[in-house]
């Protein structure tokens, strides 16, 4: 005999049971209301005879209505807004229903000596409402009572008295044995200040936490405001952090939206947390048109951009999806993480250098793809200083291998991947990211493509990118090294640029660069110190921050747009599109020559000079800004951090 779910078994019997509560409510509800009607039970004999007859019919019927509504298929512990409203608008069913049914229908047949009376038929209806909600009001309140709760647990404040804040306050009071015991909330909206939501009030601002820190003994703080722009996670951040407690968070409403987490999940804050802007809106019926039913190339795919990309692809389901990668490795991983999470799409894994155009062409000749997503490139700027062929052959020839070869397959979209590195460049991996966004542009113009460049900075949590190092760094106890304290670069979240890049994608026409809006650059010391606190330390006394001068190619501020460029709105507000002079065909030899003379490993001086020639911004001297005195200058606390003009300890 197949064993019962024990839990389902459990509802059942709680349903049998309001069943039967509202069969006894009903019977005594037109009860009362008869007696009230006519001030006691002894009752005419016309209107005993009018109550059986009413009530036989009429209380069998409203049980079937609730049962048809629903009343009989819920968990009520859990009950809320909608279970209310799904009780009411039954009864007020129900209540109508019954009048006329004994206000005109029994009367009209001839099935009632006499008509019920109005005043019994209102009465009637309003007590059908209380008797039918009050058990299922009962059962939740019981339910979510946390009996056995002797008290103990860790005592927190909810920073959001909203519809989130409600949500995790409903869960930690519902769920005692996660040790969190809410006091109250936080929330800077004066008109909620002093009001009760879930039965704690609303304490006012967060800037009132160290106070509350004390008279409350509160030992953290969950951050529920889940659109809340970065500037105000990071103030609840350093509040907490001056008042001695830690700060937990729920996601971010980008991560919300997509479905990856839950609204109650908990987690610690990140930086992602403190850069946070406003919930990116994609159109996403206008991305879907240029990839659903279509065969999509991303080249670099196992990189953190690449393979972000494929995700949110692979979402918008692609007839296929081919994963260009040089590295083994990175290519399986994310294989197999997509035919798991998107079993009905077809993905095609390549091992391919795209340095290699003949490997290109054969590779992709079996499914030539309609949409390109180009990733792959050398990025990090003080690796390709030393190796300057290396950046050319792969960021330039790797660029126009895999263009050529779109135009030759008839490939409609194109979209490389470029870089705020590429204006007004003082390094190799920037100037050659610029030549590959001229080549793009120029193939565009002469073949009537619809091929673009998206240009953005840098990625928070990319492979390589600065956070990951100055976490290695804090966990090796210090120090963490940053080039220098004026260092400022445009951040952006991998998940909201890769959004942003299939915008562009879908707003291209042909030849142009877009730029996406990354806010207001941010301090790299900054950064680091943001990264301290939340590894619940400070700078100077747990972790010190060492300047260790700016690298070779290295500036202090990047840039978005050439001088000549023009800045456009586009369709999306986050996204700008920038048009400015192309490649003029007389320096088509000189591109020629500079992926010649990388192969041919010609000296890094020669090949310089080429890049100036494509590039005249081009700036390779690099050195105004090395100054030796900074490498044994370090941050001895956070003044430094708060916008205040770095001095070294010494000065």
């Amino acid at each position: 005999m197949p064993r019962k779910n024990p839990s389902l078994t459990q509802v059942a019997v709680r349903n049998r049971y309001l069943a039967l509560s509202d069969l006894c409510g009903l019977v005594l509800a037109l009860v009362v209301a008869f007696g009230v009607r006519f001030e006691g039970f002894a009752w005419d004999p016309l209107y005993r005879s009018v109550a059986l007859i009413f009530g036989l019919s009429v209380i069998p019927l409203k049980l079937v209505v609730f049962f048809g509504a629903g009343l009989y298929r819920r968990l009520w512990r859990y009950a809320g807004v909608a279970e209310l409203e799904r009780v009411t608008l039954a009864t007020i069913g129900v209540g109508g229903l019954s009048t006329v049914i004994g206000g005109l229908l029994l009367p009209k047949l001839g099935l009632l000596p006499a008509r019920v009376p109005l005043s019994v038929l209102a009465l009637d209806a309003s007590l059908t409402v209380f008797v039918v909600a009050a058990p299922r009001l009962l059962a939740s309140i019981l339910a979510r009572r946390p009996f056995g709760n002797d008290g103990h647990g860790k005592r927190v404040l909810i920073a959001g008295a909203g519809s989130a804040g409600n949500i995790i306050a409903k869960e930690l009071l519902a769920h005692p044995q996660l040790g969190l015991r809410p006091v109250g909330f936080l929330d800077d909206d004066p008109r909620k200040k002093g009001l009760w939501l879930c039965g704690m009030p609303v304490f006012g601002p967060p800037d009132r936490l160290p106070a509350l820190r004390k008279e409350y003994d509160v030992e953290e703080v969950i951050i529920a405001m889940p659109s809340a722009p970065g500037s105000v996670v990071r103030a609840i951040v350093q509040l907490a952090a001056a008042a001695g407690v830690s700060a937990r968070t729920i996601p971010g409403m980008f991560e919300l939206l997509s479905g990856r987490v839950e609204i109650a999940t908990l987690r610690p804050v990140r930086i992602e947390d403190l850069l946070r802007r406003e919930p990116i809106q994609t159109d996403m019926a206008q991305v879907q048109g240029f990839i659903e039913g279509q065969v999509v190339l991303v080249t670099g795919a196992g990189g953190s951009i690449g393979s972000e990309l494929c995700r949110q692809v692979a979402a918008l389901c692609p007839a296929k999806l081919l994963l260009l990668g040089h590295g083994e490795n990175s290519i399986f991983e994310i294989h197999r993480e997509l035919a798991e999470s998107f079993p009905d799409v077809l993905f095609v894994p390549i091992i391919a250098d795209i340095r290699d155009q003949e490997r290109l062409r054969a590779t992709l000749s079996p499914h030539p793809p309609n949409t390109i997503f180009h990733a792959a490139a050398h990025k990090h700027v003080p690796l390709m200083e030393e190796n300057v062929p290396e950046a050319v052959t792969n960021n330039v020839l790797g660029t126009r291998n895999v263009a050529e070869v779109a135009v030759e397959m008839g490939t409609t979209h194109f979209v490389l991947i470029s870089t705020d590195k590429a204006v007004r460049s003082t390094n190799v991996m920037g100037a050659t990211k610029r030549v590959a966004e001229l080549i793009v542009q120029d193939l565009a113009e002469r073949h009537h493509r619809n091929f673009i460049a998206v240009r953005f900075g840098n990625v928070l949590g990319s492979r390589g990118s600065v956070v990951p190092a100055f976490l290695r760094q804090i966990e090796a106890g210090g120090p963490v090294t940053v080039t220098h304290p004026e260092m400022r670069r445009f951040f952006m979240t991998i998940p909201e640029s890769v959004q942003l890049v299939l915008q562009a994608g879908a707003l291209g026409k042909g030849g142009e660069i877009f730029v996406l809006d990354m806010g207001e650059p941010i301090r790299i010391v900054d950064l680091a110190t943001d990264l301290i606190r939340l590894s619940g330390l400070e700078v100077g006394r747990d972790i010190e921050i060492h300047f260790t001068g700016v690298r070779p190619g290295e500036k202090l501020n990047e840039e978005l747009f050439f001088g000549k460029e023009v800045a456009n709105p586009t369709e999306h507000p986050k996204v700008l599109s920038a048009r400015g002079v192309e490649l003029a065909k007389g320096l088509l030899p000189v591109v020629r020559d500079l992926i010649a003379g990388g192969q041919a490993g010609a000296p890094d001086a020669e090949l310089r000079q080429l890049l100036l020639r494509l590039v005249p911004d081009y700036r390779p001297e690099n050195s105004a800004h090395n100054v030796s005195g900074l490498q044994s200058r370090m941050v001895y606390g956070a003044a430094e951090s708060a916008g205040k003009p770095f001095r070294s300890p010494n000065s």
